[in-house]
């Protein structure tokens, strides 16, 4: 759960899912893909308000695998683990099952426009750091006793690269390069959704599912995840909208990843709009 790249895909969903309003399904019916967009948009709080958004910070807890949490915190401390029995049998929910619970971990993510993030997580004592300074990307990962600066892999690139909005894909998306397309509605946790499609100009292509009544964004593609060898799909569930200085804020994000059974949570403690913060926050430090 401590890979970087995860988190892009899901801290995108926050510069993405500020979202009220409402309507009904009769009279949405025949909206167009710019429309809906523009309904969205508006109910997000309007451009001109999002335009006012130069900076923002989120910070709360994020859901991590135990097992995993536990062997790299011995790595970290320097200790061997010897793996049980336990921890190599599989649980009647098709995932792994060990002798560690899912645990959960303190992080702050932290954007400013153009296009900077910096993600910290706090994990055995130590502080993990992920930041992309809108051209480049680095990280430092402690708990696996690597406090040297590593830079981005190329699929980390390219998944901040297409993430990297603070306002999301969906404001001034024409100017953006952005093609987007209405593709159907689709159930969402039982409800109806609007299905987009957004191409962006470097060709990455992202759906989006906005409710047709409330027009909030409840679920949105994320970026693919390598696992057993190959790419999978990420979706980004979006719940518990809150009011934070005029925007709607999701609360509650849960990551559900194609073919596992297991999904994350991340629970938001507390936004701020337009905080101070200073460049140097993005700048890599030197060798």
């Amino acid at each position: 759960m401590l890979r970087k790249t995860v988190l892009v895909g899901i801290f995108t969903a926050l510069a993405m899912s500020f979202a009220v309003g409402a309507d009904t399904p009769a009279a949405s019916a025949k909206l167009s893909a710019d429309e809906i967009v523009g309904r969205n948009v508006a109910a997000r709080g309007g451009l001109q308000a999002w335009h006012a958004v130069q900076a923002m910070s989120w910070a709360g807890k994020m859901d991590a695998g135990g097992g995993s949490i536990e062997r790299s915190r011995r790595v970290a401390e320097g200790r061997r683990m010897r793996p049980s029995k336990m921890a190599l049998t599989d649980s009647q929910e098709g995932g792994p099952k060990g002798e560690f619970k899912q645990v959960q971990l303190p992080f702050v993510l932290e954007m400013k426009r153009p296009s900077k993030s910096r993600v910290e997580i706090e994990f055995a004592g130590k502080t993990a750091v992920q930041v992309y300074d809108g051209t480049n990307g680095w990280k430092v990962r402690p708990f696996l006793n690597r406090n040297d600066v590593e830079p981005f892999t190329a699929d980390e690139m390219k998944a901040e690269e297409g993430s990297g909005q603070l306002d999301g894909p969906l404001v001034d998306y024409a100017s953006k390069g952005t093609k987007v397309e209405l593709e159907g509605v689709e159930k969402v946790e039982g409800r109806d959704a609007y299905k987009l499609k957004l191409t962006a100009k470097n060709g990455n292509v992202q759906h989006v599912w906005i409710d047709t009544q409330s027009f909030l964004d409840v679920k949105l593609e994320g970026a693919p995840r390598r696992m057993d060898g190959r790419m999978r799909t990420v979706w980004i569930y979006q719940r518990d909208f809150r009011p934070v200085q005029g925007l709607m804020v999701p609360f509650t994000l849960e990551t559900a990843v194609d073919g596992y059974h297991d999904t994350h949570k991340m629970a938001i403690e507390k936004v701020e709009v337009n905080p101070r913060l200073d460049d140097a926050l993005f700048t890599k430090p030197k060798a």
